[in-house]
């Protein structure tokens, strides 16, 4: 990539970007090199045009929500990392439903609904992701998931926008129709159930109050590292293999929820990757379960 031509396009366009930008500043793990180009389009128009330019110029283009579920290699990442930050709008649409952006965090939704007296995203507050990033994993916990409120959604790719229902989206554990190609999430589209402001607030508050207590949110972490394996959970795996505490460099087994790998200060991406193969090889070794990660690696190898 030929830095001097992407600079000329942005500062032409009017897109504001970095250079070397570390990506450690950008997800939840606080681990990751420098992205050569950091870019933060403020409208869809501004994503379609950095979507064209990509293509046409061969130019590497990476989609970054809130960065939650995202381990970046220490060599950085090649081309453009292109944040959704700036679509962040959420508001009222028809009857009880609201329209979010995939810049929004999943947070600053569970407010709102709240505030307008609309029950059924409670499960996801504390979720430390964006509406893009939680649709395309169809993310979910305590019983609750993005399939069972989203209504319909919105992407693009360089030639033009995709709407889809719901029926469409292909939302199963951790999945999406997203997950199979090259489209980008810019919105969404959730139905909800009108409900009483202080029961919606104490139902958010009970499930935080759950995270607080059972995750260690006092560390820096991508959330659960691994996906649960068809009849069995990741976290007790770990733990019947006396695996917490494990630790390799700065990653560390959690010793509050073996389900966590955790960046214990100073941990690289190499030092989360060699902890995650040790446990999956124990994991196999002992149990005959191959875990498989939900933590999404990416950037130079």
């Amino acid at each position: 990539m030929t830095i001097s031509v992407a600079k000329a396009f942005l500062e032409n366009s009017g897109i504001s970007y970095k250079l070397n930008e570390p990506m450690a500043n950008h997800t939840s793990f606080k681990i990751g090199g420098a992205a050569d180009l950091f870019v933060q389009p403020k409208s869809v128009d501004e994503l379609q045009t950095l979507l064209r330019f990509s293509k046409q110029e061969d130019i590497p283009a990476f989609i970054l929500g809130k960065g939650s579920n995202l381990l970046v290699s220490d060599k950085g990442i090649e081309g453009m990392v292109i944040s959704t930050s700036g679509l962040n709008a959420i508001r009222l649409v028809g009857d009880n439903c609201i329209y979010a952006e995939a810049g929004a965090s999943l947070t600053a939704l569970c407010l709102f609904a709240k505030e307008q007296g609309l029950s059924g995203l409670e499960f996801a507050y504390g979720i430390p992701g964006s509406v893009g990033g939680a649709l395309y994993m169809n993310a979910g916990a305590y019983g609750g998931e993005m399939s069972q409120v989203v209504t319909s959604a919105q992407s693009i790719t360089e030639d033009g926008e995709i709407s889809r229902k719901v029926d469409e989206l292909q939302l199963s554990y951790r999945h999406s129709v997203f997950c199979e190609g090259d489209e980008v999430i810019t919105s969404a589209i959730f139905s909800l159930t009108p409900g009483e402001k202080e029961k919606i607030w104490a139902d958010m508050e009970l499930y935080m109050s759950k995270r607080r207590a059972s995750q260690p949110l006092d560390y820096p972490s991508a959330g659960s590292t691994f996906k649960r394996p068809t009849g069995y959970f990741a976290a007790a795996l770990i733990d019947e293999c006396g695996l917490k505490g494990l630790t390799v460099g700065g990653a560390r087994v959690s010793e509050k929820h073996a389900g966590f790998v955790i960046n214990g200060g100073d941990a690289s991406c190499r030092d989360v990757c060699e902890l995650i193969g040790q446990i999956q090889q124990k994991v196999k070794e002992s149990k005959g379960v191959t875990l498989e990660t939900e933590v999404i690696f990416t950037g130079r190898r």
